[in-house]
């Protein structure tokens, strides 16, 4: 399962953690952990190129990555981010043939 999840200070985002696998289907055509993937790389790309919004300790790995925005987020900023978590929330309503395992876990978490 992916865990995902959202840091916030004082109701400020101020990073994100994903982190593990879908277990959807194979490594390499696992298509939940491919959205997952193009979500969270795309929003930190758009979050860098298109806004002045401070991103430090980008770390990544296989199945892992990482950020904060120390200074939290403009306006700008704020708005990928919540085009990521509606993302994410329609991936984490997807669950298995059975009904009961979620591919993706997203959390909120207060710093």
């Amino acid at each position: 399962m992916i865990e995902f999840t959202v840091y916030r200070k004082d109701g400020v985002i101020t990073g994100f953690c994903s982190q593990g696998h879908a277990g959807y289907g194979e490594q390499g055509t696992d298509i939940i952990c491919a959205a997952v993937s193009v979500l969270v790389t795309n929003t930190v790309n758009s979050i860098d190129l298109l806004t002045e919004d401070l991103i430090e300790e980008v770390e990544q790995e296989d199945g892992f990555l990482r950020c904060r925005f120390p200074e939290g987020l403009s306006a700008k900023g704020g708005l990928l981010m919540d085009s990521l978590l509606l993302g994410l929330r329609q991936i984490a309503g997807i669950t298995d043939a059975e009904g009961d395992k979620p591919f993706l876990r997203l959390t909120i978490e207060e710093e």
